[in-house]
């Protein structure tokens, strides 16, 4: 992600990634913001008027095309290339027909869309139709996918140090959190879920970290993984109970990016059994999955994160709570929580594309007993040249008996 690049030198660096993937092109296509990750990667106003279809054709060599209707002609002249103008749809595919078929090849041209067969990465934009149109012209659409997270998703050195600092802070914030439940309770004051909530986003502003709402859970509610407390709907939180405080934020700059951390207690002196044997198989499958990674970065070998999901998944099936791990591994974190890069996931899509350098993700493994309660352990994982680096630290190693004397 490169936030200071004009249009000009992305379109630069794009041609050099594609022919480095030996792909003809790469062919961006928006209906009212129907593709939003397109407005980003070519630095277009995020906010401008998208009421007809437009294209945009990035050859592997040679100059790109802008294709766009006549009533808004003008909506990518901040983009280098020459400009083809249509009114009705026949002028458009004859547009599309004549930049995208140029001269006789050999072999059929292979340009990248942002699709993704069988759905496997869930961040397809173009619809069945527009595949179907572009076959017609005899051209191959491909995934995007790699190239998305090529520039989508790699931090740069800022952003790496933006999210180091945030993700320092939220550990500390987290920390500051089962403080202020151990000082309500020993008060007799009243506390709920809500409570510590606003609690930490108090922290979060005076630390100059984004508002964002975060899962504040107790007991039966950390078995939902998306559970998060409102003020009108809560529980209280008192001696005996399980928390569950999962909390994602960026610094409030510009081009930030997010960290993302989940962290368990146990409202007493020390923590029952129970507990704290669920949480060493996830905290293993989480450095499983951390130490799989690590070991093939640093031997320079490629990986996928299907397989790191794998890694973490085997370990819960293997302790027998496969049925209670409902969710995939990780996430790509980018300028959102929930980034563009590769997950980390082999259950709810297979994620084939490669953990690269400068791409973050979380590993955060759980077992969900409903109704019950819920072990999650978060942390999130930067992937240098060649090697990777744990940020938040010190990572949980141990249900924190909040009650105990520190």
């Amino acid at each position: 992600m490169h936030a200071e690049q004009c249009p000009t030198e992305r379109v630069a660096e794009i041609q050099v990634a594609l022919r480095t993937a030996k792909l003809d092109g790469w062919l961006f296509y928006d209906f009212r913001h129907s593709d939003p990750l397109a407005y980003r990667i070519l630095k277009l106003d995020e906010k401008m008027l998208a009421s007809r279809r437009w294209f945009y054709y990035v050859p592997a060599s040679g100059e790109p095309v802008k294709i766009v209707q006549s009533i808004e002609q003008f909506k990518l002249d901040s983009l280098p290339g020459r400009k083809l103008v249509f009114r009705g749809w026949q002028e458009l595919h004859a547009r599309l027909r004549e930049i995208l078929t140029p001269a006789a090849k050999e072999s059929k041209s292979r340009i990248a869309m942002q699709y993704s067969p069988m759905n496997d990465i869930p961040y397809s934009r173009v619809d069945a139709g527009t595949i179907e149109l572009v076959r017609s012209f005899g051209v191959e659409p491909t995934t995007s996918a790699e190239l998305v997270q090529r520039f989508e998703a790699v931090f740069s050195p800022d952003q790496h140090q933006m999210h180091v600092e945030a993700s320092d802070k939220m550990h500390r914030i987290i920390q500051e959190a089962f403080a202020e439940i151990a000082r309500r309770i020993r008060a007799n004051e009243i506390t709920t879920e809500w409570d510590i909530a606003q609690f930490m986003l108090r922290r979060y502003k005076e630390e100059g970290i984004e508002q964002e709402p975060m899962i504040m859970a107790v007991n039966a509610n950390t078995a939902n993984p998306h559970y998060m407390p409102t003020k009108d709907k809560n529980s209280p939180i008192r001696r005996g109970d399980f928390v569950l405080i999962d909390a994602a934020t960026k610094l409030d700059k510009p081009d930030a990016v997010a960290t993302d951390q989940t962290w368990t207690g146990y409202v007493g002196e020390s923590v029952p059994g129970e507990y704290s044997r669920i949480f060493n198989i996830v905290r293993k499958a989480r450095d499983s999955a951390v130490d799989f990674v690590r070991k093939n970065i640093r031997a320079g070998k490629p990986i996928r994160g299907a397989e790191v999901d794998d890694v973490s998944r085997g370990v819960i099936t293997h302790a027998g709570f496969g049925e209670q791990f409902t969710h995939r591994t990780g996430h790509s974190i980018g300028e959102e929580k929930h980034g563009n890069g590769v997950n980390i996931d082999d259950f709810e899509t297979r994620d084939s594309r490669g953990i690269i350098p400068g791409v973050c993700f979380s590993i955060e493994p759980g077992i969900y007993f409903e109704g019950k309660f819920g072990v999650r352990s978060e942390i999130n994982v930067y992937v240098s040249e060649k090697d990777i680096e744990v940020t938040g630290q010190p990572i949980q190693t141990d249900i924190i008996p909040i009650l105990k004397s520190r």
